[in-house]
């Protein structure tokens, strides 16, 4: 083959070569056990190779069913748009609901913090080291104590300061600096309460971490309070925000025991390693597409 043949054949092969990338589907939709078969045969009609799969059942009789697939599939932009019409076409006849998403990016965050450090500048760390697949793309605050320690590692930081007065035009400003540009956010101790105004925008994407095993300990100084009960675990809790102070879908939870010697200082030092590795926890599992919320509650796919 000649020189000019040679390069003409590669470029050739190079243009009908498919792009292949990872991608999850999220399906749910009331139990019936044609589902799984219908949906694998659309994967293989679609050349989307299957690299995991999960599923639970409510209840096989009349409950609801919940599948995560992770494939491998043709990135083409004219291939997505027949396989998402396929998978439409499945949730007119099964009554689905289905999320595709694709992992050509990471997710984008934005993290509200007040004071603390702790919890940002661990994700911040996570982020950096690819333990966590997103990227944190601004730091928001309602006090100034973080701006040297988040802009250090090219992390846009604002100040947004919140009064019982400006609240809502806080809020607005927030909004309007995250606006299409980010995908989630996490709330790292942001010692403040959420609107449903602003929570609207952002439903089942606001990840918290609360310092309490819930549901006890609701609210303000949890530590405080559980050394005043006398407990003898403490814990930590990550859930999505809802209009009903911290009581929405729990994603993760973890405990260490304790005993009477511990102080209320103590607990709270204890009880922020626990919250670190909690929020961490949760993050990841949202960013990886593992989490499918129903009726207040989550099914991980971990």
């Amino acid at each position: 083959m000649s020189t000019v043949l040679r390069k003409f054949h590669d470029v050739e092969e190079k243009k009908n070569k498919v792009v292949k990338e990872r991608a999850v589907v999220l399906i749910s939709c009331p139990e019936n056990p044609e589902v799984i078969s219908a949906v694998v045969n659309c994967f293989v009609y679609n050349q989307a190779k299957i690299i995991e799969m999960g599923q639970h059942t409510t209840n096989y009789e009349d409950g609801m069913l919940f599948v995560r697939f992770e494939v491998e599939l043709d990135s083409s932009e004219k291939h997505l748009v027949g396989f998402k019409e396929d998978l439409d076409a499945l949730a007119v006849k099964y009554h689905m609901n289905w999320k595709l998403e694709t992992k050509k990016e990471r997710k984008r965050m934005a993290v509200f913090v007040s004071k603390m450090d702790q919890h940002v500048l661990e994700l911040i760390y996570r982020t950096k080291n690819k333990e966590i697949q997103a990227e944190i793309v601004m730091v928001i605050s309602n006090h100034p104590d973080l701006r040297e320690s988040v802009e250090q590692h090219g992390i846009p930081f604002y100040y947004i300061p919140i009064s019982k007065e400006t609240k809502a035009e806080a809020e607005k400003q927030a909004l309007q600096l995250i606006e299409g540009k980010v995908d989630f956010i996490v709330l790292a101790r942001y010692m403040q309460i959420i609107s449903p105004e602003f929570i609207s925008h952002y439903e089942n994407k606001i990840i918290n971490i609360h310092h309490s095993f819930l549901p006890a300990f609701v609210g303000a100084r949890p530590y405080d309070r559980a050394y005043e009960r006398g407990v003898k675990f403490i814990g930590a809790t990550a859930h999505y925000v809802t209009n009903d102070l911290d009581a929405g879908p729990i994603i993760q939870q973890d405990v260490q025991r304790v005993t009477h010697r511990h102080t209320a200082k103590d607990l709270k030092v204890i009880g922020s390693h626990i919250e670190k590795d909690v929020l961490a926890q949760a993050v990841s599992w949202h960013v990886e597409d593992r989490v499918i919320v129903h009726n207040n509650k989550t099914i991980i796919f971990s």
